[in-house]
């Protein structure tokens, strides 16, 4: 691979974080921004981040995407081969509480970045997108499904960032990757998703809330195989939807709290409450596309995904049993 320079966008973030870990690892420059927003504890931001910093490629910038100026001064200071735009605002349940922030972040950042990128001569973008898109359609979900009907402010900021995107690609020649994520796991990931929040919970003895009756099930995906996508991804392909998920049958939450009682040698005590109104009853990714395009498929099994969540708790106990889940 010819080593050059890209921009990763949201990068204290889960995924971001890791995608530009493997970046750097790859021996590229990576260019990574974020504006530290306190969504969710910003102590596990600045973790992520203190581990790129140790990478002398790693070039660190605080800074918005809905910053226009500031990212116009970015653009002309960095020529990037690629734009992985990783930030976002995230979380299905709290864009019904804020959703102008999502509006603001997820469709106004990235048409910032595309139209930086048309005047500067940038003609790659990876926008990640999510699999809240699918809500009420069909399974398992492929990419060429209509979804017009997003049913929360999240989905609906991230099928305007797809558009926009789109409208880029055919006004404008810039070539678009699409990647849409499904129920992403693993170390140092959010503490407002089901994962970490079970796994401290349970190796502390702390009640889980668990929603609905945990039948519901997800499209686990351990996050090093969605970063390996997420690059696979910066390939030219005109405009292209492509899903990245574990791609078997759904695993339900009862089988992933299951997965996290065997690892961590106890069992977990459930305070059920009802099951929300945004929340989706279950996830399938079908990945067929990005196998054919991208020559990926995940390598990480949900077993070895918790397993390996649990062993980064353990390591790294006392400062993950200070952090604010919510």
């Amino acid at each position: 691979m010819k080593l050059t320079t890209y921009l990763v966008t949201g990068a204290a973030g889960f995924i971001a974080s890791r995608t530009a870990e493997i970046l750097l690892e790859q021996g590229h420059t990576v260019v990574g921004l974020d504006n530290m927003n306190d969504y969710y504890d910003v102590r596990l931001k600045e973790h992520r981040l203190e581990k790129l910093k140790q990478h002398p490629n790693f070039i660190w910038k605080y800074l918005d995407i809905e910053d226009f100026n500031a990212l116009k001064a970015l653009f002309q200071e960095f020529a990037f081969s690629v734009v992985f735009n990783l930030a976002a605002r995230a979380g299905v349940r709290y864009s019904l509480e804020n959703p102008f922030v999502y509006n603001s972040t997820n469709s106004t950042g990235t048409l910032n970045l595309l139209e930086l990128m048309k005047q500067n001569g940038v003609d790659k973008m990876v926008l990640a997108s999510t699999s809240s898109l699918y809500a009420g359609l069909p399974m398992p979900f492929t990419e060429d499904l209509a979804v017009n009907t997003p049913l929360t402010p999240y989905a609906a900021s991230k099928k305007a960032a797809e558009m926009m995107a789109y409208s880029y690609h055919k006004m404008h020649d810039l070539d678009i990757s699409v990647v849409r994520y499904f129920t992403v796991f693993g170390p140092a990931g959010r503490p407002d998703m089901a994962p970490l929040r079970f796994v401290k919970w349970i190796a502390e003895g702390t009640p889980i809330t668990l929603y609905g009756d945990g039948e519901q099930a997800r499209d686990f995906t351990y996050v090093d195989d969605i970063a390996r996508g997420t690059i696979a991804a910066g390939k030219k392909v005109g405009y292209e939807v492509i899903n990245l998920g574990g791609g078997n049958n759904p695993v339900s939450i009862n089988s992933f709290i299951a997965m996290i009682e065997e690892m961590t040698g106890k069992k977990a005590v459930i305070d059920r409450k009802p099951m929300h109104k945004a929340d989706m009853k279950e996830t399938w990714a079908d990945i067929s596309k990005a196998e054919r395009l991208l020559k990926w498929k995940p390598q990480v099994s949900v077993e070895e995904g918790v397993k390996q969540t649990v062993d980064w708790y353990y390591a790294n106990e006392a400062f993950v049993k200070d952090l604010k889940v919510i």
